[in-house]
């Protein structure tokens, strides 16, 4: 039967967000069951395409890409795809109506990285942000609208401050290998070859006023997904504070992590905010 083989496709995209991101993973069980399947879709689709770029070293990451791109077109036509992220993505994409072109923007995005290692312009970055980032609190945002168009218009650039905030954390926190072993460097004006106080702070304030607008939006989502959002919300400004303590050349020489029992202390406490309503 197709609903077993779709059922499967789901699990599948729930494996790769549980392996490839337990923070984002526990985040997603935060939201009501019926949009979980939808976001756990997305999650696996964005991360394949960007493990193509990233991770495909010895392969051959143009045709990779190209080949991820035209199966999920195929399965969007079609109605199925034996890879089952992307069948699980063109059914999300369907129910929940996500427009083709934030799924053009992101792969574009994906594509900037195949060839493009330096940002040097506000608008370079900005719109390699908006297409690797933004677009995909988008297509989460309707998941979390569920059709309601109004809702989406009203909540659109909030999600889009918090989808920048968080890949810019990742940014940051990534420095070193993006840098050494990718050969990228994202935030204009900035030497990482010799980080400074002043630099590193210009980013965090920058991140710090994208959290601060993203959750005026955060406090108006459905009630569906409002704690999963949260607790994603809690989990990156943690990050935040903890590489704003950390000295610029230890970030540039490591990958700053939060341990484990410092992320379930972060989600008692996005629990206890949530729950005694003091959002």
């Amino acid at each position: 039967m197709k609903q077993i083989f779709d059922e499967t496709s789901f699990l599948c995209s729930k494996m790769v967000t549980k392996k490839y991101s337990t923070s984002f993973s526990l985040a997603v069980k935060m939201l009501a069951p019926k949009i979980r399947e939808a976001i756990f879709g997305i999650y696996a689709f964005v991360r394949f395409a960007d493990e193509i770029v990233d991770s495909f070293h010895d392969f051959d990451k143009n045709e990779l890409i190209n080949e991820f791109e035209r199966d999920y077109y195929k399965a969007y036509d079609t109605g199925i795809s034996l890879n089952p992220i992307l069948n699980g993505f063109q059914l999300t994409v369907k129910k929940y109506n996500i427009e083709d072109d934030l799924i053009q923007a992101f792969l574009k995005s994906m594509k900037l990285d195949l060839n493009k290692g330096q940002y040097n312009t506000e608008d370079e970055y900005n719109d390699y942000i908006y297409g690797s980032a933004d677009v995909v609190g988008l297509m989460c945002l309707k998941v979390f609208v569920e059709g309601d168009n109004e809702k989406y218009e009203k909540l659109k650039s909030y999600a889009m401050r918090l989808g920048s905030a968080f890949q810019k954390v990742n940014f940051l926190r990534d420095l070193k290998d993006d840098y050494e072993v990718l050969n990228r460097s994202y935030f204009p004006g900035i030497n990482l070859q010799s980080l400074d106080f002043s630099s590193k702070n210009k980013i965090i304030e920058e991140i710090e006023n994208d959290f601060e607008e993203a959750y005026k939006g955060i406090k108006l989502l459905p009630i569906e997904a409002k704690f999963g959002v949260y607790t994603a919300y809690i989990y990156y400004k943690g990050l935040l504070k903890k590489l704003k303590r950390t000295p610029s050349e230890k970030i540039m020489n490591t990958r700053i992590r939060i341990s484990n029992p410092v992320k379930i202390s972060l989600l008692a406490r996005s629990f206890v905010v949530f729950k005694l309503n003091l959002m």
